[in-house]
């Protein structure tokens, strides 16, 4: 889970920014690693220092519970993990293994922070290689400060960059990762959204493919939310009605995102000077707060209320869209497929397994359901 802009939230993985490269290895294949994933080798022993230190500290969430000090909020919160677990397991078939079955925590207050470079006139972020992930769109630090200094590189060479901090991660099933001890202060329902949206990611993984792993691991967290408390206590339990509201936000955000981003592309792709590309955007970009202000202005409680009052620039817009750009395509394919939510998720691991282009091939899924299921055409 992230916290990145008021009022908004985000579900990441840290797999991507510690980049687990160095799973008790020989020093030379260390030494190797480092220099295939284009990271020096004190980001890379840091890395596996801060990972250590988290694997170190785990105990069994079940002896968690036998203790005597534990407040009935927090056992409650503890159940629920080993209540997702179980049913991301046995309903939704996803790769749990040994996650989240234990506990652990941090000595620092943020577990990582993730810097995102981004073009000023193009929504194409800045990349790094890393070995098994192939190209991601950000890196991680380890402190606000180290990341604050890359911005300030990549922004004087003309790019727009946004960092934000990260509280939760998988490591694709590496390792079996533990709940961090700050994931409790989430209530039920934000922690089962992120247990899910971090379990998806043991299940599918596609390489180079961040924007569609990101944006379906959003989906599958938030829907499986919404069933999985439905099951759990019922349509009219508070935990339900919740997980409803937030994945109605999330689509709606997502929806509008997408609009601005198509805005921004359009605008990008024409044959203009540069300093009026960056006249027009920074239009675009204010006309987009005042219409989302207008759109929430009777919910203060919207989780994506605060995009009206940020600073945004490009790197903003690519971040929400990193995570939101195909939520209504991943909806409209679970409409259509009588909203069974596993069924889904088998379709989609057989159909992109093997494709370069994923996201075209969940639309031709959808197409193959007839036109009246097609919603969505943008991913």
């Amino acid at each position: 889970m992230t916290r990145l802009f008021p009022g908004s939230s985000f579900k990441t993985s840290l797999f991507l920014i510690l980049q687990f490269h160095f799973k008790v290895l020989p020093s030379f294949l260390l030494l190797s690693l480092v220099w295939l994933s284009g990271c020096s080798p004190i980001y890379i022993l840091r890395a596996a220092y801060e990972e250590g230190k988290i694997l170190w500290r785990r105990e069994s969430i079940e002896q968690v519970l036998e203790r005597h000090d534990l407040d009935p909020e927090t056992q409650q919160k503890f159940r629920t993990v080993l209540a997702v677990r179980e049913y991301g397991r046995d309903k939704l078939q996803l790769k749990v293994g040994g996650s989240y079955a234990t506990y652990s925590y941090l000595d620092r207050p943020v577990l990582s922070y993730v810097l995102m470079a981004v073009p000023q006139t193009d929504l194409d972020p800045y990349t790094w290689w890393f070995l098994f992930v192939g190209r991601v769109p950000y890196k991680g630090f380890f402190s606000e400060e180290e990341a604050g200094l890359e911005a300030d590189r990549f922004r004087g060479q003309g790019y727009d960059t946004t960092i934000r901090s990260v509280q939760a991660f998988s490591t694709l099933g590496w390792f079996d990762d533990p709940l961090l001890a700050h994931l409790l202060k989430f209530d039920k329902v934000t922690l089962a959204e992120v247990l899910f949206h971090e379990l998806f990611h043991n299940t599918l993984f596609l390489r180079g493919a961040v924007d569609f792993n990101e944006s379906l691991a959003n989906f599958v967290g938030n829907r499986a939310a919404v069933i999985f408390f439905r099951d759990l206590y019922g349509e009219e339990s508070p935990e339900y009605l919740q997980a409803v509201q937030a994945w109605e936000e999330e689509l709606e955000f997502s929806t509008f995102i997408n609009r601005v981003a198509t805005s921004l592309r359009d605008l990008f792709r024409g044959d203009l000077p540069k300093d009026e590309k960056l006249q027009l955007r920074q239009e675009i970009f204010s006309r987009s707060q005042e219409d989302w202000a207008r759109a929430v202005r009777d919910r203060p409680t919207h989780q994506y209320r605060g995009y009206s009052q940020q600073e945004v620039n490009n790197a903003v817009i690519a971040h929400y869209i990193l995570y939101l750009g195909g939520l209504e395509l991943f909806e409209s394919l679970y409409q259509a497929e009588g909203r069974k939510l596993s069924r889904l998720l088998e379709l989609i691991r057989e159909s992109v397994q093997d494709s370069e282009a994923p996201f075209e091939a969940v639309r031709g899924l959808l197409r193959k359901r007839g036109p009246d299921d097609l919603r969505v055409t943008e991913g």
